[in-house]
């Protein structure tokens, strides 16, 4: 899709701090795109689900520009649902800027331009989108890329040292496990992760700790 051609569906462009992954705690712009086709039992975005508003893709270059900051997160939903996002993702590299995105693992990475940090969900059975996981994914990744695996409870932890020891997860990139809010406590998490050595990093979500509203913050 040409530059001048492309349209996005966006919710919301905003500069806070980023509360997940390695970048944790680096002030950054999100820009937070429209859709999603997953359903994820502890999703907490679903106002981006629908709504938002189309804009061009100099617009949203020019109101990322205004915010001053190095560090750019393309987010949902999924933002790969819509094909505007990688000529985005390229722009954005053009640019200067150094650039993550995030992604629920569902949809091809493989076109996303090789500058671009891809933290990619791999779907635990508790989220109830297990089955949505594009397996083929794993094979694009590399050692700028990293995994989240969201966990509900002990079922999910089982399943995720599963999909270590299959896929040799950690000899690919990074992978982050984070506990669901609400449903298990932080320090059980980490604790299980101590127990078994785990060659993983434990997370927990930074702007939730900060902020009660995560919505544009």
């Amino acid at each position: 899709m040409s530059r001048t051609a492309t349209r996005l569906r966006i919710t919301e462009i905003f500069a806070s701090v980023q509360g997940e992954a390695s970048r944790s705690g680096l002030p950054t712009v999100f820009v937070r795109l429209t859709g999603c086709p997953l359903r994820c039992t502890w999703c907490d975005t679903e106002y981006a689900f629908h709504g938002g508003t189309t804009r061009t893709l100099d617009d949203i270059l020019a109101e990322i520009a205004g915010h001053g900051l190095p560090q750019v997160c393309v987010t949902g939903g999924e933002p790969l649902a819509q094909k505007g996002c990688l000529t985005l993702l390229t722009a954005l590299c053009d640019a200067g800027y150094d650039v993550s995105l995030e992604t629920s693992g569902a949809l091809d990475i493989g076109a996303v331009d090789p500058r671009v940090s891809r933290i990619m969900d791999l779907k635990a059975p508790g989220s109830g989108e297990a089955d949505k996981n594009r397996l083929a994914n794993l094979d694009h990744l590399g050692p700028r890329d990293e995994v989240k695996i969201v966990i509900a409870d002990v079922d999910d932890y089982a399943w995720a040292q599963q999909q270590l020891a299959t896929h040799q997860l950690a000899t690919r990139c990074a992978v982050l496990l984070s506990p669901v809010e609400g449903r298990l406590a932080p320090a059980t998490l980490a604790q299980w992760i101590v127990r078994d050595r785990l060659p993983v990093r434990f997370q927990i979500q930074l702007h939730k700790v900060l902020w009660a509203d995560a919505r544009g913050r």
